[in-house]
């Protein structure tokens, strides 16, 4: 079909490629290792992967560097067996960064020999979240593309036809210029640059072309190709050279509208989930003042899985949850539903927050490969006490009246349902707060962007909580319009909770 345009594919040659190509997307991390596992190399995309500096990680072990303790023993058996000569292995696994968070990360690592003999271990790793969404949208488009009920033309920008319905031609303005193209009374001589050969033009011609439109696909502002759109008077029910050129356009344009209606009620359905799982207004907490805020990502189709939750527990303690299901769309806002009810649950038994992500942990690996991160923390106002764990979830940040917020180094955990990789230990760690306090929970669209550094975020994140005499509220409207942009890509839950003066417990008589 591109033989129209080109007889040859041509000498091969060297052609540069702009930012914002698929590969700067994921950002692939390289890293290789020697035979004792030490950094050899360390790309900067590993640095803006996991956190560490070239000067920080190089002659380190990497088992030390990034893994959790109950996973050593687990990465040094399959760094033997690919040092060994035993396969290339493929995955994902859980990777603790410089912060002390845990990332989702799917890994490539295969064996090296340079001229000499010497053996590597070469790792190249990208974020599994990110891999798992450019994966969900080509799942879309492709389909999309072969099937619609519309004719279709995807083109490069070389003009060969990259995926078809219809052949069409009427692209090179389109691709050339960066603008949609759009012949509302399609002639003779138009046919002769939408169809692909002279038959089709007679035979679409004949049929009563309609009207033609065809749009630019653009990533960051550069053209990748374009879309062509064909509309036709009459029916087209038949096959050309094994391309359907089109069908009945009644049926077809009521398919078309069935599927944005489809895809509309979808969009609302998660939208009313969210919003009915989610508390509505802060509960009243003893000795606690509690502040949230929940903010959707941007794209409708961004709808996600984040959720946030202050629960009444007996003897007036309070427990502050807040957690992100990886996704978007209905699946994710219906997965957080069912373990938020799980987590009210649970924190109704008065358990510890170790426990609770335990038992959290098994459920969410029976909910059909979903993964999960959480933070969870109890609240005892006659004891000035609170004792946080993490799942794999960013580290909060406390603030203590009179000193700088500081991200607080508990032991990051893994992400709920990865119980499977190996043992699964939480850890409580017990904090002792003083009215005046506060605790900031969020989750990591809070912080997190594809182009921006993660620890200048969290810098960022300690800087806006430093400013004195903010109220809760006012401190949760100030992060979510300094740290958000308008384009967001992922939801982002925010819970502040500072501490009020509280009358201590009554003594027992005997």
């Amino acid at each position: 079909m591109s033989e129209t345009f080109r007889s040859a594919p041509g000498p091969a040659r060297v052609v540069p490629s702009e930012p914002g190509g698929l590969l700067d997307v994921l950002s692939v991390a390289a890293v290789v290792l020697d035979t004792d596992g030490r950094i050899t190399l360390w790309s900067p995309q590993a640095q803006e992967l996991f956190g560490w500096s070239a000067e920080e990680a190089l002659g380190n072990y990497a088992a030390k560097l990034l893994v959790a303790e109950e996973y050593v023993d687990r990465v040094l058996e399959l760094f033997g067996k690919v040092m060994a000569g035993g396969g290339a292995w493929a995955g994902v696994f859980p990777v603790r960064r410089k912060d002390g968070s845990a990332r989702l990360v799917e890994f490539r690592n295969m064996r090296l020999q340079d001229e000499h003999g010497g053996v590597y271990a070469l790792g190249i790793a990208c974020d599994e979240a990110v891999l798992r969404g450019v994966e969900r949208d080509l799942a879309l488009a492709v389909p999309l593309v072969a099937q619609s009920p519309l004719g279709l033309a995807v083109l490069d920008t070389d003009l060969r036809y990259v995926l078809v319905n219809p052949a069409e031609r009427l692209v090179t303005r389109c691709v050339s210029t960066g603008r949609p193209v759009l012949v509302s009374q399609v002639t003779g001589a138009d046919l002769a640059h939408i169809a692909r050969d002279a038959a089709a033009a007679d035979l679409l011609a004949h049929e009563g072309a309609h009207s033609y439109l065809a749009v630019p696909l653009t990533a960051r502002g550069q053209v990748l190709g374009a879309l062509g759109l064909l509309r036709t008077r009459n029916p087209l029910p038949f096959d050309h050279d094994g391309v359907t050129l089109a069908g009945e356009l009644a049926t077809r344009a009521a398919i078309a509208i069935d599927n944005a209606r489809w895809y509309q009620h979808a969009t609302d359905t998660a939208l009313t989930l969210q919003r009915h799982l989610l508390p509505q207004p802060p509960p009243r907490s003893a000795g606690l003042q509690i502040a949230y805020r929940y903010q959707p990502a941007a794209a409708a189709s961004g709808i996600g899985g984040d959720w946030f939750d202050a629960i009444p527990q007996p003897r007036d303690k309070t427990a502050l949850v807040v957690g992100d299901v990886m996704g978007h769309g209905v699946h994710a806002a219906a997965t957080m539903g069912q373990l938020r009810t799980a987590t009210r649950t649970l924190a109704d038994l008065g358990l510890g927050p170790a426990r609770v992500l335990r038992h959290l942990d098994h459920i969410t690996a029976e909910l059909d490969g979903t993964i999960a991160t959480c933070v969870y923390a109890t609240w005892d106002p006659h004891r000035s006490r609170c004792r946080v764990a993490l799942a794999g979830h960013p580290p909060p940040v406390v603030i203590r009246s009179g000193q700088a917020p500081r991200l607080l180094a508990l032991p990051a955990g893994v992400p709920l349902g990865t119980g499977g990789l190996g043992r699964t230990d939480f850890e409580n760690t017990v904090l002792d707060l003083l009215p005046g306090d506060r605790l900031v929970l969020y989750t990591d669209g809070l912080v997190e962007t594809r182009d921006d550094d993660l620890d200048d975020r969290l810098d960022l994140l300690l800087r806006l909580l430093a400013e004195p005499g903010l109220p809760p509220e006012a401190t949760c409207d100030r992060l979510l319009a300094a740290l958000r942009h308008h384009d967001a890509a992922d939801d982002v839950a925010l819970v502040i909770a500072h501490v009020r003066p509280h009358p201590p417990a009554p003594s027992r008589t005997h």
